[in-house]
């Protein structure tokens, strides 16, 4: 799995106050999430965000954006970032503050109860 180490190094400093961020190898990335919600993925050189339906039209007529088809077919909700939309680090702000805001207005997940190992 290969990812962008510089970005890597870039995001962790944007979410370093973040007492719920946790980072997982996903998607063949690296996938931050908060509060249990996926947040964005660096695939590749690419960032993949979650702006959320309501916010994927707009997100998408911005420079450096294209859909996100994972699986071939688009999925709203979730964008590639191109490299040259996050060069600089307010560009990179800005996503980052667009997936926050997405995921911090989702409803708590629910409690799950996990099983007890004997």
């Amino acid at each position: 799995m290969a990812f962008d180490r510089g970005l890597e190094e870039r995001l962790y400093e944007l979410f370093n106050a973040r007492h719920d961020l946790v980072v997982k190898k996903m998607f063949g990335g690296l996938c931050f999430i908060i509060s249990e919600y996926m947040c964005c993925v660096i695939i590749g050189n690419k960032l993949m965000v979650r702006v959320g339906p309501e916010n994927y039209s707009d997100c998408l007529a911005k420079p450096h954006v294209t859909e996100m088809d994972f699986t071939g077919k688009p999925v709203k909700g979730l964008v590639y970032i191109l490299p040259e939309g996050f060069e600089s680090d307010s560009d990179l702000a800005y996503w980052v503050n667009t997936c926050v805001n997405f995921v911090e207005s989702l409803p708590p997940k629910p409690f799950k109860k996990r099983p007890v190992l004997k």
